[in-house]
């Protein structure tokens, strides 16, 4: 078989605990079964593994993409916050991939120059080619957009809007939005997720058949805020949704926020298919891998929180889904993952290597079934600095435990399988645990 091609669909804000897991799975995370509809995924589920413990490098779109890029764990690709761009001297798995002849693509919000508020009117800038994209439309993401394109368009999303005079509609409607769960009155085909699946679909359509190819789909959603059009209102608004955890918000708040949030995650799946599709007509798919996943998550009212940037599960926690040729059907995995390693996975199922990705370990063996233990015994994850959580902190977990270390604060530790909310701290108890774990980021 020749080499495999690549469809990553990598949407913004994907908590891991929402996705249509298994019911021991979803009992495994202190959770009931949630009313969600992802039936494409669900597909994928049962044609490849679904790794249940996965977290991200980082729960800020910038650091968490540039660990992605470089296979490197939080801090190393000197991508502290959203203010910094990657640096374009560094090696990326795209790179990688494009150097040994692979066509490589990416539509969506790619936030690897998040600092620099252009993106090209047609989505392509010359650092996209020194980052390994041979095809790229890159456009921003929900708030860069609305922010840098106010008086003209600085991304191709928000040219498309100002030429098909939908500008002023989308701009009235981002302002001030906050937790608004209204309707947007953009038509469908001018909400963003839908278009920028449209530029992925005819960029497949343009690659060479006799070549292999990398297509990377950066969707906006489900990030806030959480604005969906009226059909996606209508298909949501009597869906009844379990309360956030140990929270005090007010039920006419999160209720519709998580509606609004499960509307966009439905929306996603609709536009994987049209994915999917033009993936068999080019007669792909048996030699596709298909990986899905997230850059974090979204606290949706937990512990009285919302956004990312926190420690806690709802924002760590990713999921990630992958099927493909030669990949195990319908399994389950406890890994402890972390969002780099799909740096090496990727490339090592192109038999592939980049050196320089020292973090990122391949789940390769997992994906063939011949490992079935723990790749690594502690996961990690950090933050220095964030728009929604101005603190410095780590975690690090063994799959049984979770460590929050936090700058100023006591430190937090959690026997995940008794509870798995993370609502008792139990360091005091249990201080041989808080110091195994802590000299692990401690040797960092």
């Amino acid at each position: 078989m020749s080499r495999p091609n690549f469809l990553f669909l990598f949407p913004d804000t994907h908590r891991g605990d929402w996705m249509p897991y298994a019911s021991a799975v979803v009992g495994a995370l202190g959770m009931d079964d949630l009313p969600i509809r992802m039936p494409h995924i669900e597909a994928l589920m049962k044609q490849g593994v679904t790794f249940t413990k996965a977290i991200t490098s980082s729960p800020l779109c910038a650091p968490a993409r540039a660990c992605l890029a470089s296979g490197l764990r939080y801090n190393k690709p000197e991508v502290t916050g959203n203010h910094h761009n990657y640096d374009l001297s560094r090696q990326t798995f795209y790179s990688v991939l494009k150097d040994d002849g692979y066509r490589v693509g990416g539509v969506g919000k790619f936030d690897l120059h998040k600092a620099t508020h252009w993106w090209g009117l047609d989505g392509w800038i010359d650092e996209l080619s020194q980052l390994g994209y041979t095809d790229a439309i890159d456009n921003a993401g929900k708030i860069d957009a609305i922010i840098s394109g106010k008086e003209s368009p600085k991304d191709p999303y928000m040219k498309y809007l100002y030429q098909e005079g939908l500008a002023d509609i989308h701009l009235r409607d981002m302002q001030d939005r906050g937790q608004r769960t209204d309707a947007t009155d953009l038509p469908d085909e001018a909400y963003c997720d839908n278009w920028l699946t449209r530029n992925g679909v005819q960029m497949l359509e343009t690659f060479p058949a006799d070549q292999p190819w990398f297509l990377m789909v950066n969707f906006v959603g489900p990030h806030e805020p959480w604005d969906i059009t009226h059909r996606m209102k209508a298909d949501w608004e009597q869906v009844e949704f379990p309360a956030p955890n140990n929270s005090s918000v007010p039920e006419e708040t999160w209720h519709g926020i998580r509606q609004n949030y499960a509307a966009m995650l439905e929306n996603i799946d609709r536009n994987i298919g049209q994915l999917l599709d033009a993936v068999k007509r080019r007669g792909d798919l048996a030699n596709t891998v298909i990986i899905y996943s997230s850059d974090h998550g979204d606290m949706l009212g937990d512990f009285d929180k919302f956004g990312k940037c926190k420690p806690e599960r709802g924002s760590v926690h990713i999921p990630l889904v992958i099927s493909g040729p030669g990949i195990q059907k319908g399994q389950y995995s406890d890994a402890l993952v972390e969002l780099q390693d799909l740096a090496s996975t990727i490339l090592d199922l192109a038999s592939l290597t980049m050196e320089e990705a020292k973090d990122s370990i391949s789940l390769k063996s997992v994906l063939h079934g011949e490992v079935t233990s723990s790749l690594r015994d502690v996961q990690v994850s950090g933050l220095d600095e964030g728009p929604q959580h101005p603190s410095s902190w780590r975690v690090a977990s063994d799959g049984e435990w979770k460590l929050i270390a936090e700058r100023d604060r006591e430190d937090r530790l959690y026997h995940l399988r008794s509870d798995p909310w993370e609502n008792r701290n139990v360091a005091d108890d249990y201080p041989d645990v808080t110091v195994r774990l802590k000299a692990v980021l401690q040797g960092l």
